[in-house]
């Protein structure tokens, strides 16, 4: 019916009623916003993990948190599993939740924040405090009309710093990733206090924090911090330049928040992984196994560029893409899959409606573009419709020092087929097939 609804129904209409029902859930739960500190992480990658490390960051100065992201909901003590597969929860399901958070004595939310959140007003009477960008790539341009209006659409929530509600004694914040090719769009949005970080080089102001004496590998990485108040050294266990710059946008928010350096470092060094973003799947194989929600094509590179370099063996990789959303970039993953790994295996994810078996074929119509030597289809790529069977096949043909890397689910807990959402988890079918090949 909501899709019926959808295509006989005005966009300007629909978008009003999505606006009554976010003013009407503010008003009914009493605008809990209001009386807690709220940041909001928005950009295309990185933020879930960037949500996470800042919860850690705030708990470890002591106080008392409540999250809500992809892949998990925290309220105090109490964390669980996000399974409704929807990123900034509709109106009425996030405002309760955030009334339970002030009830439960929280003085921090941090919000996921989506561009489907901001059109479709979810968070209308949510007074951001802290904004935070991660970067910004092509992503759900069908829904928007176009990159311009992406990013403009990201752009409300720094708009709303100062337009919201004004805590006594709380600053309106911004936190920008300086060499972001969006960074332009964002920078003159008015703020009190706007702080930016990047890769490399020496801070040219006080302003900037900045990551340098990088070293990476497999496991992590270890750099060094400027920041306004000092310089840090810091060994995270989250491997990729891409986690250094989740880490580096969650220290600013320390920073802004008067945590001094030393917590900060403790916190993020303290994190072991987060589900579903990079997470190693180890049953003692000679071989690595990684679960990835990468899902367009910069996250998928950036994941490939960090494995390229370190990978003793061969990369592996097992991907599909979304069903309904986004059709330019399937070739684009097959074609960067084809690019960086030795065996690819393009399976299905995800469809909704969508028939997805046409979706592998427009991913693994990318694959044979990727490089040079010719990938041959039963050769070194394969189209296989069942997910399970491609992550089996996958990690059976793994051997020594070789790398699977299974991408497009990460931590999610159901594949939405059709109107039905089927319980899965790439990690644990990954685990099952690694016992079985133990014994």
């Amino acid at each position: 019916m909501k899709k019926f609804l959808r295509k006989i129904l005005p966009e300007s209409f629909i978008l009003w009623t999505h606006k009554i029902r976010g003013q009407l859930a503010a008003r009914y739960y009493g605008y809990p916003a209001k009386k807690m500190v709220v940041i909001g992480v928005t950009g295309t990658n990185g933020k879930t993990t960037t949500v996470n490390l800042i919860a850690k960051i705030l708990e470890e100065a002591g106080f008392k948190v409540g999250l809500a992201s992809t892949i998990n909901f925290k309220i105090g003590n109490k964390e669980w599993i996000n399974k409704t597969k929807m990123t900034t929860l509709s109106p009425f399901v996030l405002q309760k939740m955030l009334s339970k958070m002030v009830k439960a004595g929280c003085e921090y939310a941090i919000i996921e924040t989506t561009s489907h959140a901001l059109t479709q007003y979810r968070v209308w009477g949510i007074s951001y405090d802290v904004a935070v960008l991660t970067n910004i790539t092509p992503e759900h341009i069908e829904y928007h009309g176009s990159f311009e209006k992406y990013q403009k659409t990201k752009a409300r929530l720094f708009e709303s710093l100062k337009k919201s509600f004004h805590k006594p004694g709380v600053k309106k914040i911004s936190i920008l990733p300086q060499a972001d090719p969006s960074f332009s769009v964002f920078k003159d949005i008015p703020a009190d206090i706007k702080l930016t970080y990047r890769i490399g080089g020496q801070p040219r102001d006080s302003q900037e924090i900045v990551a340098r004496r990088i070293y990476l590998d497999m496991n992590g990485s270890s750099f060094e911090v400027a920041t306004p108040y000092g310089d840090i050294q810091i060994k995270l266990k989250l491997p990729g330049r891409f986690n250094i710059m989740n880490a580096l946008a969650a220290l600013a928010v320390g920073v802004s928040q008067n945590i001094s350096l030393s917590k900060i470092q403790k916190a993020l060094e303290k994190v072991e992984m987060v589900p579903g973003r990079m997470e190693k799947i180890d049953e003692g194989q000679d071989f690595s196994v990684i679960v990835d929600f990468a899902h367009t094509p910069d996250a998928l590179q950036k994941i490939f560029e960090t494995i390229k370099p370190v990978a003793r063996g061969r990369i592996i990789s097992v991907l599909g893409a979304t069903g309904e959303r986004d059709k330019f970039k399937r070739p684009i993953l097959g074609a960067l899959a084809g690019k960086y790994a030795d065996l690819v295996y393009v399976t299905n994810e995800d469809p909704y409606h969508e028939d997805p078996q046409k979706i592998i074929d427009a991913v693994a119509a990318g694959v044979s573009r990727g490089k040079k030597e010719k990938m041959i289809e039963g050769v070194n790529y394969f189209r296989i419709l069942d997910r399970a069977e491609a992550i089996e096949r996958a990690i059976k043909v793994a051997k020594k020092d070789d790398v699977v890397i299974i991408t497009g689910k990460g931590g999610e807990h159901t594949m939405a087929v059709g109107d039905k959402k089927i319980p899965w988890d790439d990690g644990e079918i990954a685990r099952k097939v690694l016992k079985k090949l133990k014994k």
